[in-house]
């Protein structure tokens, strides 16, 4: 049986190129991660500043969107100072940012703490965006397989086509046409989410039309990076011996081609989550999903700096868990060390 390519040089008994024993080979590891971690929290800061700079530039500020009819301008000028507008975008950035290492999201326009708003919904958001994610990681694993075992069939086109349709489709296309189907044709579930008394779906049905609308397009993205990674990985010497060997399909499949394209599907996988993120915003809305994809929409009309910052820094935060972990995969197993 073929096994993974093994150097040469190591092969035969030969001194490796490089001596990577002992504390070579482990603080160069641990640096990597470090220097991962590092960066993560760079990118996060900066993408937080953005929104910080994003909001300023909208027309608008915060003390006039929540203001109340019939309002004094001197009214709303207090309300100004009091929520701190009055002081430079950076001074305020900087003070917001002062309070992320103790898990303080600062105060909402309307006086809440931002942690607490966003105590209920988030849990919601992340079952959903778990659902949604294993459900477009298992499928496109599943249809990446099927067409990979059955390259430039019928199987292996009709797989590529409808993954690319998918993929090419909008959240709120498929929201609508999911609706139309199962809600007002056939009436099988629910249109609209109710929240029960704990804050959570009423009912395990009312996530089906939710998870579905968030994951069909990311089965189609993920499907195609997962074909795309089997294709290349099928052209390897250590596979062709194993087909070579006579081996199963399936087996060549999961024990010689799979690993080597773990580093490819988990990118795709971290990335899938961050489109994730974004399509949540459109499909709670559709389906009245209490997450907080309905908080963000809110929190922009209001032009509510914290909570928006607050929303982005506890996504990007999981987003970037995510990336280091596939950075991680990524390097070892292809042995990088940038």
């Amino acid at each position: 049986m073929a096994g993974p390519l093994i150097p040469a040089s190591t092969a035969d008994g030969a001194t490796a190129p490089e001596d990577r024993s002992g504390p070579a080979r482990i603080l160069p590891g641990a640096g990597r991660a470090a220097w991962l971690v590092a960066r993560r929290l760079g990118m996060l800061a900066l993408l937080l500043a953005a929104v910080f700079a994003a909001i300023e530039v909208l027309p608008g500020d915060a003390a006039q969107a929540t203001s109340e009819r019939g309002e004094s301008a001197a009214d709303v000028a207090v309300r100004r100072a009091a929520l701190g507008l009055d002081r430079p975008v950076t001074e305020r950035f900087r003070d917001w940012m002062s309070g992320l290492p103790t898990g303080d999201l600062g105060t909402t326009a309307h006086g809440q703490p931002v942690t607490t708003v966003l105590s209920g919904p988030f849990p919601n958001t992340l079952l959903l965006g778990s659902l949604a994610l294993a459900l477009s990681i298992t499928g496109a694993l599943a249809l990446g397989s099927w067409a990979t075992l059955r390259p430039g069939g019928r199987v292996d086109r009709a797989v590529a086509a409808a993954s690319t349709a998918a993929f090419a489709l909008p959240e709120f296309v498929v929201s609508v046409a999911l609706l139309l189907v199962f809600s007002q044709w056939t009436g099988w579930l629910p249109a609209v989410t109710l929240t029960g008394p704990d804050g959570a779906p009423a009912s395990w049905d009312m996530l089906v039309l939710p998870l579905l609308a968030l994951a069909i397009p990311q089965i189609g993205w993920n499907t195609r990076i997962v074909r795309g990674a089997f294709a290349d990985q099928a052209d390897l010497p250590h596979v062709q011996a194993a087909i070579l060997d006579g081996l199963p399909r399936h087996r060549i499949l999961t024990h010689h081609m799979l690993p080597g394209a773990l580093p490819a599907i988990a990118v795709s996988t971290a990335t899938s989550a961050g489109m994730l993120v974004g399509g949540a915003v459109v499909v709670e809305t559709l389906f009245n999903y209490p997450g907080i994809g309905a908080v963000l929409a809110g929190a922009l009309t209001d032009r509510d700096t914290p909570l928006v910052a607050g929303v982005v820094a506890v996504t990007g935060a999981a987003i970037s868990t995510l990336l280091l972990l596939a950075d991680l995969i990524r390097d070892r197993i292809l042995g990088t060390h940038r």
